[in-house]
């Protein structure tokens, strides 16, 4: 029978391989995001990036961005043992935040758009409810 023991390491394990995979993730979008910016700025017209460009520029922060807050959960939970669901609910903030921008809203019926709307208002509402209370109780700032 397997102990309580051997399955904490075993979740450390794959809690760390998870981060390494994550972090080569965030490398690889990072170069690929460089490689991006320097083709686009060095291609014809000179140093002028149209609006395409820049929409896939800033998705690509934003998919950096969301990386690193995924390697904060995972450092969260090796050392306290716990799931931070504020940083979780920022990661759901920025990921949507990323779909928004990236969006072609003429591709995309009204309702949908209220839908992400309604979701984003819900997930801001919980980011604060959740900051509240832990401000509350005293509890550590992210």
């Amino acid at each position: 029978m397997i102990q309580l023991s051997q399955l904490d390491k075993f979740q450390k394990i794959i809690i760390t391989i998870l981060a390494i995979f994550m972090g080569l993730i965030v490398m690889l979008a990072t170069l690929e995001l460089a490689y991006t910016i320097a083709f686009d700025i060095f291609s014809q017209p000179f140093m002028l990036l149209g609006s395409d460009e820049l929409l896939n520029i800033f998705g690509y922060f934003l998919l950096i961005l969301i990386g690193i807050e995924l390697l904060e959960t995972f450092s969260i939970y090796l050392h306290e043992r716990a799931i931070n669901v504020q940083v979780v609910l920022l990661v759901a903030i920025i990921a949507l935040a990323r779909k928004v921008i990236i969006l072609d809203s003429k591709q995309i019926n009204s309702q949908t758009l209220i839908s992400i709307g309604f979701v984003i208002l819900a997930l801001a509402a919980g980011y604060y409810m959740i900051k509240k209370s832990q401000d509350k109780l005293g509890c550590k700032r992210i």
